[in-house]
């Protein structure tokens, strides 16, 4: 199977209501209107460097007893480099609870299967766009535009596979279109890193820029040979998606997500025995759509 990283971020959600304006009535273009019982089923298609898979999510609409809506997601129909696979106990167990109605935590991933740690999270990304979107209360009319800061790293570290994979991202947010005819908003999310990076670097060489900007990834996974691969760089991605108008739901969406590094095979958890560092470019690219 092809290296896999998958990015996954949690804004900092002290920080959106100095700036919210959150919408209190149905005329928001991005306003998701929940009904309980209601079931979705999105199809994701992924290319990760040379891994291409396909897989499904399954999620049916519930109340919490603070009366707030979330969607409860399983994961199946794993299809690997086009065999198909099947889950383990834990992973066909896992839920996964998404919402635009309430903040947004992150998944416990160190019981789930590695291939579905991608999938994972880039299903929690176009949510976290798409709450950042709707909660800033700024994106209402075509081409309107929000530059908003992330003042925290995202994780997708495991504990097992990877000991740390950290990235930290602005949002650059455009509303490109409202479609009436097709009743449809589009979304642009672009992710671009910041001024100052929070990511852990554990080691001094990691801090030299891989490219034109401060590295705002890293990744440090632990080999069966007891020794440890990390790398460092920077990464990228825009985010589209097509949002119904009548509920607001995520229709469709694309991901595309380049990244640039420098990876250092090491003898020690500090990073300090390495090899010579290796230039890893990977470009990863997601597909969802609902199923109707």
């Amino acid at each position: 199977m092809a290296k896999t990283f998958a990015l996954v971020y949690l804004i900092c959600l002290t920080a959106i209501p100095a700036i919210s304006q959150t919408p209190s009535d149905d005329h928001a273009p991005l306003f998701r209107r929940y009904r309980e019982g209601e079931t979705l089923t999105y199809h994701m298609k992924g290319t990760n460097e040379d891994w291409h898979y396909e897989i499904q999510a399954d999620g049916i609409v519930k109340k919490a007893t603070t009366g707030h809506y979330f969607e409860e997601f399983r994961w199946s129909h794993l299809v690997s480099d086009g065999r198909e696979i099947s889950l383990s106990p834990d992973s066909a167990d896992f839920r996964q609870e998404l919402s635009l109605d309430r903040a947004l935590t992150a998944p416990n991933l160190a019981r789930v299967d590695p291939r579905l740690v991608g999938p994972i999270t880039d299903l929690l990304t176009f949510y976290v766009d798409l709450w950042v979107a709707t909660k800033t209360g700024r994106l209402v009319r075509d081409g309107d535009h929000l530059y908003f800061k992330g003042d925290r790293t995202g994780s997708w570290a495991d504990g097992n596979y990877i000991l740390t994979g950290e990235d930290s991202v602005d949002f650059d947010m455009t509303l490109e279109d409202i479609s009436h005819s097709s009743n449809t908003a589009t979304l642009l999310v672009r992710h671009v890193p910041p001024e100052e990076p929070k990511v852990r670097l554990v080691a001094n060489w990691m801090r030299k820029p891989v490219s034109d900007t401060p590295n705002n990834w890293v990744q440090v996974r632990k080999m069966a040979s007891g020794k440890f691969l990390a790398a460092v760089g920077k990464e990228t991605f825009d985010v589209q998606m097509k949002v119904s108008l009548t509920d607001g739901k995520i229709l469709s969406g694309t991901l595309d997500n380049p990244l640039e590094t420098i990876e250092r095979e090491c003898e020690d958890a500090g990073l300090t025995k390495c090899g010579d560092p290796h230039p890893q470019n990977i470009h990863r690219q997601i597909e969802i759509s609902l199923e109707r």
